[in-house]
């Protein structure tokens, strides 16, 4: 199923629970929240108590994207703020499988990302563990960047690696997605979108409502 994953952090913060509410209003699936500590990347965005106080805003799955040196020490802390999904990136943690098996533990989704140089190879082993990838499309911590070309083939890699295993496995992509390459990372393999920018940029609901449409029409085909 193809889901669409729009990111708050190109939302207008001072009406994050309004804007969240008309995603949701617009049938998004997910929303996709980025936490950036300034060390993994040089950013700082969201917290535990953010995601705390925007939960009430909707039951959508809150798709939390760690981008935090050494995440397993706050994996209980975002379950408990309302994290439906966590994702950590394996670059970022000193031991994946045991930051995998503790987001499991907290009773939530478990995703491992990709950075755009980082092999797909490198998590060959712990893919049976995961409910999701995330193919990183830029490099992180801004939003608004354009997407690397050189990723698609990551997801078309990526895809073909989880068929020779047998997996499921969801392929989400995030960084640079827009309505003019979005049926591109589609056709690779992706099947969550997530989109910054292109959703906050103008009409919310008008925006929201045209991916949706190509993610619709890219799976009835």
């Amino acid at each position: 199923m193809n889901c669409l994953s729009p990111s708050i952090l190109s939302a207008d913060f001072s009406k994050l629970g309004e804007q969240i509410r008309l995603l949701d209003e617009a049938g998004a699936d997910y929303v996709h929240i980025d936490v950036m500590d300034g060390s993994f990347v040089p950013s700082i965005s969201f917290g535990c108590p953010v995601i705390r106080s925007i939960r009430s805003c909707t039951e959508r799955l809150f798709d939390v994207h760690l981008m935090i040196d050494e995440p397993i020490r706050y994996i209980r802390d975002f379950a408990q703020a309302g994290a439906d999904l966590i994702t950590v990136h394996a670059e970022s943690c000193r031991h994946l499988d045991r930051t995998i098996e503790e987001i499991k533990r907290q009773g939530v989704l478990a995703g491992v990302a990709l950075n755009p140089s980082t092999p797909v190879d490198l998590i060959r082993h712990i893919l049976p563990k995961v409910d999701m990838v995330l193919i990183m499309t830029v490099n992180p911590g801004f939003g608004g960047q354009e997407l690397i070309p050189y990723t698609i083939d990551k997801v078309r890699e990526l895809k073909q690696l989880l068929n020779d295993l047998s997996l499921k496995t969801d392929i989400e992509v995030d960084g640079g997605i827009t309505l003019a390459n979005v049926r591109q990372v589609l056709e690779a393999g992706a099947n969550i979108i997530v989109a910054g920018s292109a959703v906050f940029r103008g009409d919310i609901r008008q925006n929201t409502e045209s991916f949706l449409s190509v993610l619709k029409e890219k799976e009835v085909r």
